[in-house]
């Protein structure tokens, strides 16, 4: 079956860090509306405003001209429908799909015959098959594959990476028929210049997208395990990586927290998905529980270290940094928040970070500086998150926000190790 390169309106669902980017870009080639169900969210993108961060300053004036909705009758008579919505976990660690059922309900009401529905969100393999098809069919008389047709296209959006952006990253495709497919690689290909990789089916790309973050969760478990195991030799794991890596096949990864929405979260849909098969995936959880650990065991060398230096409780100390990464202004799932709280047990913490929106941390029961902190006021520094502001603030300035004699710890060892008390 052929299918037709004619396109009258695209819509895309959800203008968060994935489908902001993809909306602009979009906009470029077709008549396409963005959606998102926060109001305040639509208000700011009209007037040009992206707390993200993720789009510059020309794509942000191009942006006040497009068309922006928090109404779901805007996308009625659109050809394709793609759903970028987020796909959390719940506190025992389950998936979450409310929101993509929900903005599915959602879209289902505007579902016009020979539509096409894409789904970028991670889940794990079926999720659209056999959870969002019925939620369409069950709110509509549109039969699927017939009527209605739907296809996964896993985003690949990194947060505060400005190298690896929509339109220099391969896309992955996929569709229930050919003709789907195919519709959905022209619609692709005209937003990206590294290509387009079609996948036999759609849990084949489902699948792709929840290892991508896996595989990347197990690499950074691996080598936070061995910086547990090296500083009980008290080696320094970063000179032990340094080394390792003049071999030609070590792939370089540096042990930190894993936090945010991606890495600490996908490996979850898939081991949730096969626990449901009633396999229980080993090396995958060991892996999340040795990375959700890392928070704590930081904290309490910390709380060692001062200890040994300073034997007292209230502790001046600061925190520089609090989102998941660096520059970035994203604090889902920030690993940073338990450090903050082990610490703040027995002593008092602020938290400096530049990048964040500090609206953001109003329900947050912490001490988030508006300003930058005071000189020579700190028992202990601790640089968290190296936001490129405190690499080019340099050693010696954030130094100086400690007292004469206090504790610097460089958990990522952006300096000279000799300034740092105990890194990771």
């Amino acid at each position: 079956m052929k299918f037709s390169k004619k396109i009258n309106k695209i819509s895309v669902i959800g203008l968060g860090y994935v489908g902001l980017p993809l909306f602009i870009a979009l906009s470029k080639k077709f008549n396409t509306v963005g959606l998102d169900v926060d109001k305040k969210r639509v208000f700011n993108l009209k007037k040009g405003i992206d707390e993200t961060k993720e789009i510059d300053s020309n794509n942000l004036n191009y942006l006040k001209k497009l068309k922006i909705t928090s109404n779901t009758i805007e996308t009625n008579n659109s050809d394709i429908f793609i759903i970028t919505v987020p796909t959390p976990v719940s506190k025992s660690k389950v998936p979450d799909l409310s929101l993509i059922k929900k903005a599915t309900t959602d879209i289902s009401q505007m579902i016009k015959k020979g539509s096409i529905v894409v789904y970028e969100s991670t889940v794990y393999p079926g999720v659209t098959e056999e959870i969002c098809v019925p939620i369409i069919e069950k709110k509509t008389s549109l039969k699927w594959k017939k009527d209605f047709f739907v296809g996964y296209s896993p985003e690949r959006i990194n947060p505060g990476d400005k190298k690896h952006t929509l339109n220099k990253i391969i896309k992955v495709v996929s569709g229930d028929t050919k003709a789907t497919l195919n519709r959905i690689a022209y619609v692709y290909k005209k937003v990206t210049n590294a290509g387009i990789y079609k996948c036999s089916n759609i849990k084949i790309a489902e699948a792709a997208k929840v290892i991508e973050n896996t595989q990347r969760d197990l690499n950074i478990a691996l080598v936070n395990e061995l910086s547990i195991i090296f500083d009980k030799m008290n080696i320094n794991t970063k000179e032990v990586i340094d080394a390792a890596s003049t071999k030609w096949n070590f792939n370089r990864f540096m042990p930190g927290f894993v936090g945010g929405h991606c890495i600490g979260v996908d490996p979850y849909y898939l081991t949730y998905k096969s626990q449901q098969l009633k396999y229980t995936p080993k090396i995958i959880l060991a892996g999340r529980k040795i990375n959700d650990h890392m928070s704590k065991y930081v904290a309490n060398k910390i709380i060692h270290f001062s200890k040994q230096k300073f034997n007292r409780n209230n502790l001046n100390v600061l925190i520089l940094g609090f989102s998941f990464k660096e520059n970035c202004p994203d604090i889902r799932n920030t690993k940073i928040l338990e450090l903050a709280r082990s610490i703040k047990k027995t002593q008092n913490v602020h938290i400096f970070d530049p990048v964040i929106k500090l609206n953001h941390t109003k329900k947050i029961n912490l001490n988030f500086l508006a300003r930058a902190p005071k000189k020579n006021y700190y028992d202990i520094v601790i640089l968290a998150v190296p936001h490129e502001n405190f690499k080019k603030m340099g050693i010696k300035k954030i130094l100086k926000y400690g007292k004469n004699k206090n504790l610097f710890f460089d958990l990522k060892s952006v300096f000279d190790k000799k300034h740092s008390a105990w890194c990771l």
